[in-house]
């Protein structure tokens, strides 16, 4: 155990978390293309679905990067590159982690090491190679770590005061500003601006529930509603839009955009509840 928590616990409570509403989300898909697309494009959906279940979307993605690569509108599961990232981090970092621990060893300068490793690794690869820097674990577990030497942070020096949260809180709405108003289509990215969102997450966590911004605007209950959602619409709001994309053959209207953006919150307010009522039941 690690402070108490079993690791075989953590993997139990990730994939309980994770793999139901994924599974459904790849079942939906996979009928769905079954209908829509031609054949050769229904075993590269094949693919990508059989990728997204074994968390390695990231990796057939990066594989087919380059001059004949369909564009990724046109891919329905091409938005799980990141969950296969945050899985592989979970898979490397908590044995890490316990490995550690039994050392006594502190863990913040480990994960503080790790994350300029990382960034400086990204911040270099991205000049000459973005498409692995997008895609490599290696090169955005930086922003994942983020998170450890957060929790490092907190458990020797304590929560923030409010008024040092309230600063955080408005530093982080700063830094999401600035990202919002920076990072575009032409941005070289993940590079040097994503410590613009990256940042303004570690902030808004630093400051907690105390932070002005926190406290009126992120648990409001509008915020909080699509908070306990957002899972579920991260899986299903791509899929939707991408079969717009295939079945108009072009950009979609904004009148259907709207439309399949409502359908994707319908959907994953449906599958919360649906996990949420099976949760009871156990």
């Amino acid at each position: 155990p690690i402070s108490g928590v079993h690791l075989g616990d953590f993997y139990v409570r990730r994939i309980r978390r994770i793999v139901p509403a994924l599974a459904l989300v790849l079942l939906a898909v996979a009928a769905f293309g079954w209908l829509a697309l031609t054949n050769y494009d229904y075993r590269e959906l094949q693919k990508h679905v059989a990728a997204g279940a074994a968390f390695v979307s990231n990796i057939v993605l990066w594989g087919e990067a380059g001059y004949f690569d369909a564009p990724t509108r046109f891919k329905p599961l091409v938005h799980l590159w990141s969950l296969a990232i945050e899985e592989q981090f979970y898979l490397f970092w908590p044995p890490v982690v316990l490995l550690w621990s039994r050392k006594r060893w502190p863990i913040l300068p480990l994960a503080a090491t790790l994350v300029i490793a990382s960034f400086a690794a990204n911040a270099w690869l991205v000049r000459t190679d973005p498409v692995s820097t997008f895609y490599l674990p290696l090169t955005r577990m930086w922003e994942l770590l983020l998170g450890a030497v957060l929790a490092a942070v907190v458990e020797r020096t304590g929560m923030a005061s409010e008024t040092r949260a309230h600063g955080l809180s408005l530093a982080g709405l700063a830094l999401l500003a600035a990202g919002l108003g920076v990072i575009s289509e032409r941005s070289v990215f993940p590079g040097f601006v994503a410590l613009l969102p990256t940042l303004a997450a570690a902030a808004f966590i630093a400051a907690g529930p105390d932070g002005v911004f926190n406290r009126y605007v992120l648990a409001s209950r509008p915020m909080v509603g699509i908070g306990l959602i957002s899972y579920s619409l991260y899986l299903w709001h791509w899929p939707l839009l991408s079969f717009g994309y295939i079945i108009e053959g072009e950009k979609p209207s904004a009148l259907l955009k709207a439309v399949l953006v409502l359908a994707a919150l319908a959907l994953a307010f449906l599958t919360y509840r649906s996990e949420e009522h099976t949760s009871e039941l156990q």
